[in-house]
Parts: C-alpha cells; sequence; structure tokens
C-alpha cells in the first residue's frame, strides 16, 4: 500500500528534475547585426593626394652686391609692381669707387690726348725725313697703350656705376611678398635671398606623389582640385610638370597642376588635387566600421550566410582607404553581405539577426520572397 503511495510522488519527482534540467541549458546567442551588399568591383580607383597653392614663378630676390641693409620697405604679403623698390644696402663704398672710376677716366682720357699729339708730331717728322720710322711706331705704340687705358678705365666707371645701382634692390615683376629673410642692420652677401616676390599670373598646385601612382600623373591629363577652406570651391586643372627624379628623402615624385584663373584662389590654401588610375585587381569598397582583425593581425570582415542566418569569416587584402572608407581586393564577390556594426562579437557560425531592411534585402538576394512592386 506504502508503495503504491510513493509511486506518484516519484513520477512528479522525476518530471520536476527533467524540467530544471531543461531551462537550465542556455540557448544560442542571436546577435542582430547590420549589412550592407557588396556592389560590383571597381575596374578603376580614385587617387587624392593633398598640396598648397603657389605661384608658377616665385623666386627669392636678393641684392647683386654685399653690404650691409640699411632699408627694407616692404613686408609680407604687400603688393609690388615692377620697379618698386624693396630694400637698400650702405653704397658709401660703391660710390667711393664710383668716384675714382671717373678720376681714372678722365686721367685717362688726357693721356689719350697728350700721346695723340706726340703721335701726330711724329708723323709730321717722318714725313718729312727728320725723325727715323722707329720714333713713329713707338709714338703710335704709346697712343694704342693710352686707348687702350682709357677704354679699360670707361668699362670700370661702368662696373661702378652698376655697383651702386645694385645696392638698390627693385621689383623685377608685379607679384607680392610671400617671405621676408633679412632685415635692417643684417650684413648679407652677394646673393643672399633678402624677400621673395611670388609673381602675377598662374597659379598651381604643388602634390608629393609616391612612385607607385606617379604613372597616373602625365603631363597634360585633366584633374580634379578642391579647397580645404571652401566645399563650394572646385576647378578643372591640367597637370603641367611632373619631376624626372624622385625626391631623396621622402621617395616621392613633384607634380605640379595648373589652374585656372579664379579670385577665390589665394597662395598658399590648402588644395586636394583627384584624380582616377585604371586598377590591375577588382576593387570593392566597404565602410571602415567592416573592417577588423583576424588571427596574425590579418584583415577580414564578417559575411553573412542569409539562408542560414550565420556569420562566416573571410580576409580580404586592404588596398587603400579612401573618404567613403576602405577599398580591399581578394575574399569578396558581388553580392557578399557584409557586416558593418558589431564586428568585434562576431564569432565563426554566429548565429545573427538582420535588420528589418537587411533580411529583406538578404531574401531578394536568395529568391526567398518577391519585392511588394511585382506582387501587384
Amino acid at each position: 500500500m506504502y508503495k503504491k503511495a510513493l509511486l506518484p510522488l516519484l513520477l512528479v519527482a522525476t518530471l520536476a528534475g527533467c524540467s530544471a534540467e531543461t531551462a537550465e541549458t542556455p540557448k544560442e546567442p542571436v546577435r542582430p547585426v547590420k549589412v550592407v551588399e557588396i556592389a560590383p568591383a571597381a575596374t578603376t580607383r580614385e587617387l587624392s593626394y593633398s598640396g598648397a597653392v603657389r605661384a608658377r614663378s616665385e623666386a627669392p630676390a636678393g641684392f647683386r652686391v654685399g653690404g650691409k641693409i640699411v632699408d627694407r620697405q616692404v613686408d609680407i604679403g604687400d603688393r609690388v609692381v615692377a620697379g618698386d623698390v624693396l630694400a637698400r644696402i650702405d653704397a658709401t663704398d660703391y660710390e667711393l669707387s664710383l668716384a675714382s672710376a671717373r678720376a681714372n677716366l678722365l686721367a685717362a682720357e688726357r693721356q689719350v690726348e697728350t700721346v695723340d699729339f706726340a703721335l701726330k708730331r711724329a708723323d709730321q717728322l717722318f714725313k718729312q725725313q727728320v725723325a727715323a720710322k722707329a720714333q713713329l711706331e713707338q709714338a703710335q705704340l704709346t697712343h694704342n697703350q693710352a686707348v687702350a687705358a682709357r677704354d679699360s678705365a670707361r668699362a670700370t666707371l661702368s662696373q661702378a656705376e652698376n655697383q651702386v645701382g645694385y645696392a638698390v634692390l627693385k621689383a623685377d615683376r608685379d607679384g607680392i611678398v610671400t617671405a621676408v629673410h633679412a632685415d635692417a642692420g643684417q650684413v648679407v652677401a652677394a646673393g643672399t635671398p633678402v624677400v621673395t616676390v611670388a609673381v602675377d599670373g598662374e597659379k598651381e598646385v604643388s602634390i608629393a606623389v609616391p612612385e607607385g601612382d606617379v604613372f597616373a600623373f602625365s603631363p597634360g591629363k585633366a584633374v580634379e582640385v578642391g579647397f580645404w577652406s571652401n566645399d563650394n570651391l572646385a576647378l578643372k586643372g591640367t597637370v603641367r610638370e611632373v619631376a624626372g627624379s624622385a625626391d631623396a628623402a621622402s621617395r616621392t615624385f613633384a607634380v605640379r597642376v595648373s589652374l585656372p584663373a579664379d579670385r577665390r584662389v589665394l597662395l598658399g590654401m590648402t588644395a586636394s588635387v583627384k584624380t582616377v588610375a585604371d586598377s590591375d585587381q577588382p576593387l570593392f569598397s566597404l565602410p571602415l566600421s567592416a573592417l577588423a582583425r583576424g588571427p596574425s593581425d590579418r584583415s577580414i570582415v564578417w559575411t553573412v550566410d542569409p539562408a542560414a542566418q550565420t556569420v562566416h569569416e573571410r580576409p580580404v587584402t586592404v588596398v587603400d582607404f579612401s573618404e567613403a572608407g576602405v577599398r580591399v581586393s581578394d575574399g569578396l564577390k558581388a553580392g557578399d553581405l557584409v557586416v558593418v556594426a558589431g564586428t568585434q562579437f562576431m564569432t565563426e557560425d554566429l548565429k545573427v539577426k538582420l535588420a528589418e531592411g537587411d533580411a529583406q534585402q538578404a531574401a531578394l538576394a536568395t529568391g526567398s520572397i518577391v519585392p511588394s512592386s511585382q506582387t501587384r
């Protein structure tokens, strides 16, 4: 009798234990994710390099003679026209040399007058057969030497006059002062830069291009130029010059891009030069958030199997970065669904739940549903 009473109790206890074990079994987590569908591969890639606007002709100006600067009449940003005085040096010594050259020329001219009279006298005596021919020849030689000394004195005077003129530094052409290298009181040698004047006229952008992309820039090629200070300012530039050799330090090639005339473009503005180059491999564009790090620090992305609703690791090769994100090659194909949010929580074969819009997109990719626009 007691055994019959205990049997139902044992059955209840057994069922309760099974229910407890079932409740303790953890369910496989399902994470919501956001994905993008990979577009067809691009066969070209966009190149963008930053540079600065500069004048096509810009060179430092310096005195052609050495001396102490006594006056500098321009500052950075001043506009100058051809003939304007930029600076002066102390010309006292050059003025003294000029006075000495004038005196030497005057003495040389008097000497020429003296030997000219002697030559005429010797010629008359020789014709009268009073003096020997040797005396006439000696008088002619003395006259020639005096004339040569006079010509040398004239050249020395012209040189002294030039040196006095060189003591005043003037602008060769119209432009704007972009740099000042010396100030009043400083002693400079001949050719030492004093100021830099950017000549008015054509402007250009100077950029540095690595050797891997230098063949995408050829003289005469049209490029797009944008400016950081004004997003609405975009110009069509033309590659004017590509350096024939790479810079020894940076291993980049200097490229100069000519700009059309535009009053909004100022010297020194930061500009970006964009062009398109052919790609030797297919490139897929992804948001930067889709990129993750896998084993051995390799770049990977997580792709979604829309049928099984699971994610899988896919190694990729990063080619470059752009304003839109990152471009990769290898490991992807058009139509793949790539996780762009929550990649740090992904593991192989993890169950995921797509966002509503992404779920419909994945279903369309597998053909399991038909868009509402086609059911009408």
